[in-house]
């Protein structure tokens, strides 16, 4: 009995069958392993949330060795001579405009002179014409302040501070080291948002992670969707294929 010859053209189906459906589960695989680390940061904020407030110069020690992201801040800081910052391209609640900060001094325990604090005033909207920055109360003497702390994660894509000239400056990325060079200031390496601001109703939206774990576990369930589907056609195209032969063999 003669033994059914395999086409170089199934083969070749055949392989890049193989090849698509394992890029497809090795990206769901991804997914999965983002969503547990995810998982595990979303635990870390949860524990920094629920130890007590830092002081500054305890904040400053714990920035030099880890993330600062989720720390609770207690501070009394007083302004500087420096322009407002307002970070463009900011979206809450469907509306589009700019996270504002100032920037504040902090007195600490230590004789040297700590880096300047970058403090959240919150949300504005851009309003339509982009040529007129917004107008916001900035505050004018010391304040008591507490509330988290965040560290922005840089943007592959487009990290550099690309301010422009003016008060307020608008600024494209939070770069911190770039951002601080242009104020000629030395800044700390994470920004306050407080819980209040005394005269101020602005809305602090709080997204100390780009992406939830849940959000990285719909992504991988669809790229199993996808390697399960294009797997099922695949061989439901190879049957075709084969049956096709079959039936012109016998006419």
């Amino acid at each position: 009995m003669k033994a059914p010859t395999v086409s170089g053209g199934t083969i070749f189906l055949v392989l890049v069958t193989l090849l698509v459906f394992t890029i497809l589960v090795k990206l769901g695989l991804w997914q999965l392993d983002r969503a547990a680390e995810k998982q595990a940061l979303q635990q870390a904020l949860t524990h920094k949330q629920a130890a007590a407030p830092l002081d500054y110069q305890g904040l400053l020690a714990l920035g030099e060795r880890e993330s600062l992201t989720g720390y609770r801040l207690a501070v009394k800081a007083t302004p500087v001579n420096a322009p407002i910052i307002l970070l463009d391209n900011q979206v809450y609640e469907g509306r589009v405009g700019y996270l504002a900060y100032q920037v504040m001094r902090v007195e600490t325990e230590v004789k040297a002179e700590a880096p300047l604090l970058l403090v959240e005033l919150g949300f504005i909207d851009s309003g339509l014409d982009r040529q007129k920055l917004p107008h916001l109360s900035r505050l004018n003497q010391e304040v008591a302040l507490s509330g988290r702390v965040y560290q922005r994660a840089s943007n592959p894509l487009s990290q550099h501070l690309l301010a422009e000239a003016g008060s307020p400056m608008r600024i494209q990325n939070l770069n911190l080291p770039e951002l601080s060079q242009t104020l000629k200031l030395p800044l700390a390496p994470a920004i306050l948002q407080p819980e209040a601001i005394p005269g101020s109703a602005l809305p602090h939206p709080w997204q100390p992670l780009p992406m939830s774990a849940q959000k990285h576990q719909g992504y991988a369930l669809q790229w199993f969707s996808m390697a399960t589907v294009f797997l099922m056609l695949m061989i439901y195209l190879l049957i075709f294929k084969r049956k096709n032969k079959e039936s012109s063999k016998n006419k």
